[in-house]
């Protein structure tokens, strides 16, 4: 089954160009099913690169999704069209008597801000309080699950001396749950942040359960509240040049960024990405799509929370 899609939407015809089935609201009206409800809070500065990774993956589900985007009322975006803005996203306020099946809240580039520094702070946890009753589920990316381990349940965020840059193996502690059905030994991960949350902290805190890691870049996945939220602390969303770009956008701009570990073929910018992430990362999606919002989630959508 495709994803129902606003009209219009840039994604669209990128995604059908990679033989990808999605369907615009005008046809989806006609079939007689429910869909289920999923809302993207976009943090990301490029939005419509972000929009199209996430619902890149979010299309492969036998599952019809309707997708919406939220935008925060205080917080305006420099780097997308206003008019993309205005046709496609909603402010908080406006969605807020709403509820949702899914809600995914995406990274941000303000990693290096306390908290409470962050202009947008106050209104994003009021969303991350509405989720709870407003949402069966809920999947905080990279600051986002750093934001949103800090404000649930206290676990606070530590500095890296240089940015943690690449593709690392992840381990599975739980392999048993649902999000990792059909999973192998090891799966890897693209990171890039410049901050972390250490594992001690996570394990310290009987509501938190640490699903995946990696020696190399840490803690990766956490679950809380039986898969009502789950923090990743990477972006298997990441296409396959998304890398490449930050490498380049950096270089001799920045001091404290390496090449990307584990990326390039044979260590070599100039001979491209070797992509090995992606096919874990459409796994996970649909396993989380299937298992902790399909299964999960009321027929009658009001009665979620």
């Amino acid at each position: 089954m495709p994803l129902r899609l606003p009209d219009q939407l840039p994604a669209i015809e990128i995604l059908k160009r990679e033989n990808i089935f999605v369907m615009d609201n005008t046809r989806a009206t006609t079939q007689d099913i429910r869909p289920l409800k999923i809302v993207i809070l976009n943090l990301m500065p490029l939005k419509i690169t972000t929009e199209t990774d996430l619902i890149r993956l979010l299309s492969n589900t036998p599952l019809q999704l309707d997708i919406s985007f939220m935008k925060l009322q205080s917080h305006t975006p420099k780097n997308t069209p206003i008019e993309h803005m205005m046709m496609f996203y909603r402010d908080f306020e406006a969605m807020s008597h709403e509820k949702f099946d899914g809600m995914i809240v995406t990274g941000a580039p303000v990693e290096t801000y306390e908290f409470e520094e962050v202009t947008y702070w106050d209104e994003i946890t009021r969303i991350f309080t509405w989720a709870r009753t407003h949402v069966t589920s809920t999947l905080y990316i990279c600051w986002a699950a750093q934001a949103g381990l800090y404000y649930h349940y206290g676990i606070p965020k530590y500095p890296l001396d240089r940015k943690m840059f690449g593709v690392f193996p992840q381990v599975t502690l739980s392999p048993q749950l649902p999000i990792f059905r059909g999973f192998d030994d090891f799966f890897n991960m693209p990171h890039s942040r410049h901050t972390e949350v250490h594992r001690d902290d996570i394990l310290a805190n009987p509501e938190l359960q640490l699903i995946a890691e990696s020696q190399e870049s840490g803690v990766s996945m956490v679950m809380a509240r039986g898969g009502r939220e789950f923090f990743i602390t990477g972006h298997l969303e990441y296409s396959p040049d998304t890398l490449d770009h930050e490498y380049r956008r950096d270089m001799g701009v920045r001091d404290d960024v390496d090449m990307p570990k584990h990326y390039y073929r044979s260590d070599n910018p100039d001979l491209g990405p070797l992509v090995t992430w992606r096919a874990h990362a459409n796994l996970l999606y649909s396993n989380w799509v299937n298992y902790y919002v399909y299964q999960e989630t009321p027929y009658d959508i009001n009665q979620i929370g």
